[in-house]
């Protein structure tokens, strides 16, 4: 475990693990989560060699609790900097949810020879917010509720959150993990107010059309039709056709947080996806 300090003083927490001449998967959390979201993939994949890298972004976790920069930009120059100081080259980077429209950015934006490949899990790009030119996306008021939530009683929104819609918990027959629903609370109270309400604007209103356009490495897409977080008909499938060497897979009937609730599905999945 490690600190890397941004141009504006931030202090961004990641863990690295591994050997340092292995290939490195750089994981981007999602909201309002932190590095420890990817326990399960980190060990798997530690497991198969590869160095393992997992950050926290600014304001979530033990990164610094900002007055501002939660913004995709700013989040992308975030990974430069680590990226930079540990000096990765051929990463793959893999996203989940926000994290996915974390590493869009990034990648469309990353030096020459940094990034080898990505994967975006559920990932909120191309846009989530509905608007005049994405009529499929949700409506603000969605987002205003996610606010309205989070600063009447941040905590119970955090454990509303994943035991309904995140990992199909509320779904019937769901076999429900108490584990899951207090690590995801654990995680979120350990991050700042500020910067988890800022960013809900952030994942819905980032609008990544271009970034995805300009990504020329290959992208392995995959996202569960039963999302009730970032629901499938408008995202996964669009960011398909905008870059230009993407590969979509769809999991049939799976939650937002599946890489939790199926990670003995995902973890191969993506692993046949590197050594493609």
């Amino acid at each position: 475990m490690g600190t890397v300090t941004t141009d504006d003083g931030t202090t961004i927490f990641y863990k690295d693990w591994g050997p340092r001449d292995g290939e490195p998967i750089v994981f981007h959390h999602g909201w309002p989560l932190s590095a420890d979201d990817w326990d399960n993939q980190m060990l798997f994949f530690l497991a198969q060699g590869y160095r393992v890298i997992a950050h926290d972004r600014r304001g979530h976790g033990r990164s610094t609790q900002t007055a501002g920069g939660h913004d995709m930009d700013t989040y992308a120059a975030d990974v430069t900097a680590l990226t930079d100081a540990l000096d990765l080259r051929g990463a793959v980077h893999i996203g989940h949810s926000t994290g996915g429209g974390e590493v869009t950015r990034y990648v469309a934006r990353a030096k020459a020879g940094r990034v080898s490949k990505a994967v975006l899990v559920g990932a909120v790009p191309p846009l989530m917010l509905k608007t005049e030119a994405n009529p499929g996306g949700l409506p603000i008021e969605v987002f205003d509720g996610f606010r309205e939530a989070l600063a009447a009683n941040r905590s119970q929104s955090f454990i509303d959150i994943p035991t309904g819609p995140f990992y199909g918990f509320n779904r019937p027959g769901a076999q429900v993990s108490q584990g899951l629903i207090d690590n995801w609370w654990r995680q979120g109270m350990t991050g700042a107010a500020n910067a988890h309400y800022e960013c809900i604007k952030a994942f819905s209103e980032t609008d990544f059309t271009e970034d995805l356009r300009q990504i020329e490495v290959p992208v392995l897409v995959a996202h569960g039709t039963d999302d009730q977080i970032v629901p499938y008909e408008d995202s996964a499938p669009l960011t398909v056709k905008l870059l230009k060497n993407g590969t979509l897979k769809t999991y049939e009937g799976y939650p937002h947080g599946m890489l939790s609730t199926h990670s003995e599905v995902l973890n191969p999945d993506i692993l046949a996806f590197i050594r493609s």
